[in-house]
């Protein structure tokens, strides 16, 4: 079946095929109805795999070529040539120059990006929750990319999916923490209606870290997970529902 895709144009060009995935579409059941593809669910695995073949599918690889990297909210990414099996590594982020891959990460309010440089033929995702923003996941996604062959102003990146300022309420104690490693974040915190607590802008604070680290080809998608529950899993609506567990949108990207 066709499958709902979100693209970008900064990410089309010859040889590569993208898609940042909604819920819709997919074989999941209950929380985690549509399209989950987070084998760190507790969903039927049968299901999680049956929605990932139908990724592939979209993307046009093989269900053993696409590649999801067991997620730890960390700044670490890997650079592949050849699947990985079972074993997935533990990073937040994949990048890769060798046709015939296709490189995806989960998220449900983190940020979920693609990168890509179409002349170098490299590619690359990343996930970027404030934790892998903060301690510099996308700075190393574009080392990595520069390893394989990119030149960093030729690099497009484009952010998918993400909880937006208006749902993200954080407590005192982590926007401190983002002043204490620069004042000038204080830019990213609104307050919020209950005292002591500030609304954070995820989205922007990635787009200036990737400023700051030389990328002028950027968009920001401006999709909220959190308000858009027809389209979009989030782990902070599940908290807010007290639900068991919740379902996880993939981003994902090619070289044919």
């Amino acid at each position: 079946m066709s499958l709902p895709l979100i693209t970008s144009d900064l990410l089309r060009g010859e040889g590569i095929t993208h898609a940042f995935f909604t819920r819709e579409g997919g074989v999941s059941q209950g929380v985690y109805a549509g399209l989950n593809g987070g084998r760190g669910s507790r969903d039927n695995p049968e299901h999680v795999e049956q929605n990932l073949a139908r990724m592939s599918g979209a993307l046009g690889v093989q269900p053993d070529l696409f590649l999801l990297p067991y997620l730890v909210h960390s700044p670490d990414c890997l650079i592949v040539d050849a699947p990985f099996g079972e074993n997935r590594p533990r990073c937040d982020a994949l990048v890769t120059k060798t046709r015939g891959l296709a490189l995806g990460v989960t998220g449900a309010d983190c940020g979920i990006l693609l990168f890509a440089d179409h002349a170098a033929g490299v590619i690359g995702a990343a996930h970027a929750g404030w934790k892998g923003a903060f301690t510099g996941v996308l700075e190393s996604t574009l080392q990595k990319m520069e390893e394989a062959g990119a030149s960093r102003p030729s690099i497009h990146v484009v952010l998918g999916p993400t909880i937006a300022q208006a749902s993200y309420e954080v407590g005192l104690e982590f926007r401190t923490r983002f002043l204490e490693a620069d004042p000038h974040n204080a830019w990213f915190f609104l307050p919020s209606s209950q005292d002591a607590h500030f609304m954070f802008d995820l989205p922007a604070y990635i787009g200036v870290r990737l400023k700051a680290a030389g990328i002028v080809h950027f968009e920001n998608l401006a999709l909220d997970t959190y308000a858009e529950e027809a389209r979009f899993f989030s782990y902070r609506r599940s908290v807010h529902r007290g639900e068991e567990d919740y379902g996880r949108l993939v981003a994902a990207i090619a070289l044919r």
